[in-house]
Formats: C-alpha cells, structure tokens, sequence
C-alpha cells in the first residue's frame, strides 16, 4: 500500500524550509526518520524544490510517497525539461542540483502534464530501513 501526502506550494514564502520540514515529518510517521539516507531525502527535497523555483517559475505542490520506495515528486508550471549543467566549477555556487539529485537517489526523471511537469527522485525503502543513524 502506497501512502501518498501533498504539500501545496503556489505562492508560499520559505517553501523549501517548509518542504523539508512537511517531508521530515512524513519521514518521521513512516518509521524512515534518523538515518543518513533519511537526511539525503531532505536534501533531495531541497534541490528539488531549489531548482523549481529558480528554473521553473516556482514550485506548485510537493508529493512524497512511501511504498517500496519513498518518492519524491516537485511539481512547477514550466514544460521546459530539466538539462544539467555541463561543466559546473568546483567551490562555485550553481549547476550542481541535478549531479547532487543523480547521486543521491536510486533514480529521478520528470513526467509532463497538462500544466507544467514533476521532476521526482526514488530512494529504494531497503535504504531507509537499513541507513546508518546521523550523528548530531
């Protein structure tokens, strides 16, 4: 059983503070919370959410959902598909999101629909169960 929660993001201020904690939240309800592959979700749900607002326009709703994997899914108003950056400098700010996005996850793609697209990134449940706990 997939349960799914929505965040609805058009025109808030301070959505990827608000993001992360919505998804730290749902992390914390399903038992995924605490373990560095846990804080790598937050940080996807960060460059995510980052890259919506800078490149797309602004972010329209997050979606996360956990079955046997944990999805996440960034939803903005634009068509234009993401491209990663072809050279990003080392210690410079800017083009780094999609590289972080491909490293953290398990997989990640976008989906078009009628008003825009969903950039989303997987992280295999296993991960989550199993992940190392963060030291804090």
């Amino acid at each position: 059983m997939v349960q799914r929660r929505r965040l609805a993001l058009s025109g808030v201020r301070g959505h990827v503070a608000k993001g992360r904690d919505f998804t730290r939240h749902a992390l914390l309800d399903w038992g995924w919370d605490g373990t560095d592959t846990s804080e790598d979700a937050l940080l996807l749900v960060s460059e995510l959410l980052t890259n919506a607002s800078l490149h797309a326009g602004g972010c329209i709703e997050l979606v996360v959902s956990a079955g046997e994997v944990l999805r996440i899914e960034v939803f903005d108003g634009s068509t234009a598909l993401p491209r990663r950056h072809p050279s990003p400098q080392r210690g410079l700010p800017g083009g780094h999101g999609l590289y972080i996005v491909q490293r953290l996850s398990d997989r990640w793609g976008t989906h078009t629909h009628e008003h825009g697209k969903a950039v989303w990134a997987e992280i295999e449940a296993s991960r989550l169960t199993s992940g190392r706990p963060t030291t804090r």
